[in-house]
């Protein structure tokens, strides 16, 4: 799937022509999957802390030089403490947690003496429930003043949406008003007392992953929902926002699929920061401390998930995510994929037995296999790195790639069928590699360690089934690249789009390239520091790259990517005004306003809108003839719409994902406004 752009010789205009799919430079055996590696796709960095795990003050190994070292050795780099909904109610000056067990010899510092021989960065989670801002700021003190730990991250509580303000309760929290406004409010609070002690840390503040409980629901008496309230009372003060991602599935190959929420999930989240934050809001980060799966915890399906779900969110600008847990113990035994499961979230055996000893786990610290899978994460994504577009045309390969600072480039290959070898074609765009057989890091279903070797070829490669693979590979040219420009800016209309960035540097041309399923389709280039490009869609989101060139023939790093979002026409005519009327975390009320703008009335009008992503579906609809087509959804008018009247439909809608809202609607041919 060679994806390319026709592209015109323009030096600051260029329009945009459809996407085609060209016939690959090589032909590729029907049961080959292709995978494409485009250096000029540009992702995000990756961050210093960027692996890590949780370590629980109710594990009686915390911070042990075994353990700190089996950590050190799959790479971690950021330790989150004291443990989940503990830190709701934990008391770090007395090493308590009332109604909860505290292992013996896991208090602070042996916590920050662990992460240190781990080489691992802390994220403290400060006391909300059951504790106060100056609680909060004399760990801060005690931490940086007094022990010169230099502890920059601090999230104030855990997941406090789950305070029983919106009907389940499983995190503690004393405060009569139970409310995002007094969370985002005490947020407020404890940052102000915490930075009064020491202004360089981070304060983190609690919200929820688009598409999962209870994004989008608006509890009694509130404004918003709770990401939208937190945000506009707290973002002026918060450093980042943390979210945590279990997303379920009835089976392991269900699971697997849940990666392809990720980009859509980012999307939203920094929509709602960029929307609800307040002035510099773009300097809030985002942080996944929590994830895990439901089916195949210890065995192959955790593995591949964190190896997938890792990477994706590394590439999309998470700057940490985090593993629940090193250790939690044995749950209901199952076999999956031939392999013993425990059902347990650690990714170190516990070392325990069920009740009548019947059934044990490995002996303690055995590694599980997704802990293989973060070891080999720490040998994928390093700080420095940058990840750069990828795309398969299979859907069970998961592909993800990096750029490192001396040029070399390391891609990931995970083969999510359990029962299938696949032969995998590697085509690469912007990159040449050198002659002979690149470096392959393997894990395998079932294996004690990694294997790693020099076998197959930069173009070819074999993957076992239910694997990740590792490919590493030196550049045929060796020459530094150009610095990467900055990342540019966009001014958009329904279809044009001008780009611009600073300039790099004199005597150079810069060509931009908009990322296609993963890969760099050229939009076109120039001599100048902006780009117009034209014919774009309405509604449709956009992801760019700016790459320079010198005379010499030398390229740049890829800048930094700008996703950008077209408008709708200003003067169509039909207006449609969309809204979200009452949401319960897996559905929703849309009423839509249609406006006739014109001097005459439509005798008939169908009103046409497409579902940005596969897992929205259309439940039932009022006062008009509602049809759904897979993604696309027709609305036809049960009477004539007057000039200039507004008729109001409605309609119940399901999504199991993301919940990215429609936003172009096609009124009888014609694309309207949308408010």
């Amino acid at each position: 799937m060679n994806r390319s752009l026709l592209r015109r010789g323009l030096a600051s205009t260029v329009l945009l022509a459809a996407v085609a799919l060209a016939p690959p430079s090589a032909a590729v055996a029907a049961d080959t999957t292709r995978v494409d590696v485009d250096v000029r796709a540009g992702l995000a960095p990756v961050a210093t802390g960027a692996l890590g795990v949780n370590h629980a003050i109710w594990d009686s190994q915390l911070g042990t030089p075994a353990v700190s070292d089996l950590l050190k050795d799959a790479g971690v780099q950021m330790l989150r403490y004291p443990g989940g909904s503990y830190a709701d109610i934990y008391h770090w000056r007395d090493h308590t947690a009332p109604g909860g067990y505290v292992a013996p010899g896991t208090d602070f510092d042996t916590f920050m003496a662990g992460a240190r021989r781990t080489g691992a960065e802390p994220m403290i989670i400060a006391n909300y429930g059951t504790g106060t801002a100056q609680e909060a700021a004399d760990w801060v003190r005690y931490a940086n003043v007094t022990k010169k730990y230099n502890a920059r991250y601090w999230t104030i509580g855990n997941e406090n949406y789950g305070n029983g303000h919106y009907g389940s309760a499983w995190e503690a929290d004393d405060h009569a008003d139970k409310s995002p406004k007094e969370y985002a409010a005490n947020v407020v609070a404890y940052a102000q007392a915490m930075k009064a002690v020491d202004p360089s840390i981070k304060v983190g503040a609690v919200l929820t992953m688009p598409g999962n409980w209870p994004d989008g629901i608006v509890g009694a008496g509130d404004e918003g929902s709770w990401n939208t309230e937190v945000l506009t009372r707290a973002g002026s003060v918060i450093d980042f926002v943390d979210v945590h991602w279990y997303p379920g599935g009835s089976s392991a190959a269900e699971t697997l699929t849940k990666s392809s929420h990720i980009k859509d999930a980012m999307f939203l989240l920094r929509q709602q920061i960029s929307r609800y934050a307040g002035d510099n809001a773009d300097r809030i980060r985002i942080s996944m401390t929590e994830t895990n799966v439901d089916i195949g915890r210890n065995t192959q399906p955790g593995a591949l998930f964190l190896a997938d779900v890792y990477s994706e969110l590394l590439a999309q600008g998470v700057f940490t995510v985090h593993w629940w847990n090193v250790h939690n113990g044995l749950g209901t035994v199952s076999t999956v994929a031939g392999q013993t499961d425990y059902n347990d979230f650690g990714l170190l055996s516990s070392g325990n037995c069920n009740a009548d000893n019947t059934v044990c786990q490995p002996p303690l610290n055995t590694p599980f296999a997704p802990y293989h899978a973060l070891k080999l994460m720490g040998s994928f994504a390093r700080p420095g790195d940058r990840f750069i577009g990828t795309g398969a045309d299979d859907s069970l390969v998961s592909t993800h790639a990096v750029r490192r600072p001396n040029g070399d480039l390391s891609v990931l290959l995970i083969n999510k069928d359990p029962d299938n070898e696949r032969t995998v074609a590697l085509k690469y765009h912007g990159f040449t590699p050198a002659a002979g057989a690149p470096t392959v890091v393997t894990y395998t279903n079932g294996a004690d360690e990694l294997t790693t070797a020099r076998t197959g070829t930069a173009g070819a490669q074999t993957l076992a089934p239910y694997s990740i693979s590792l490919v590493t590979l030196r550049p045929f040219d060796s020459g530094a690249a150009l610095p990467a420009p900055a990342r540019p800016t966009a001014t958009t209309t329904d279809r044009t789009a001008t780009i611009s960035w600073p300039s790099a540097g004199p005597g150079l041309k810069y060509e931009v390239f908009r990322q296609v399923d993963g890969v760099a389709a050229q939009l076109g280039e120039t001599t100048s520091t902006s780009l117009t490009v034209r014919n774009l869609e309405p509604g449709k989101r956009y992801t760019v790259n700016v790459v320079a060139r010198d005379g010499s023939g030398r390229t740049s790093v890829a800048s930094p990517p700008l996703t950008f979002t077209t408008g709708t026409p200003a003067d169509a005519p039909c207006t449609v005004k969309f809204r979200d009327t009452n949401d319960w975390g897996n559905g929703y009320v849309g009423s839509i306003d249609i406006t006739n703008n014109t001097a005459n009335a439509m005798a008939s009008w169908t009103l046409t809108f497409g579902w940005p992503t596969t897992w929205q579906s259309l439940n039932s609809g009022w006062n008009a003839t509602w049809t759904a087509d897979g993604r696309t959804v027709r609305v036809t008018g049960d009477n004539a719409l007057a000039a200039g009247a507004t008729v109001n439909v409605g309609f119940v809608g399901s999504y199991s994902g993301p919940n990215v809202l429609p936003e172009v609607f096609d009124l009888n041919g014609h694309v309207c406004t949308s408010s």
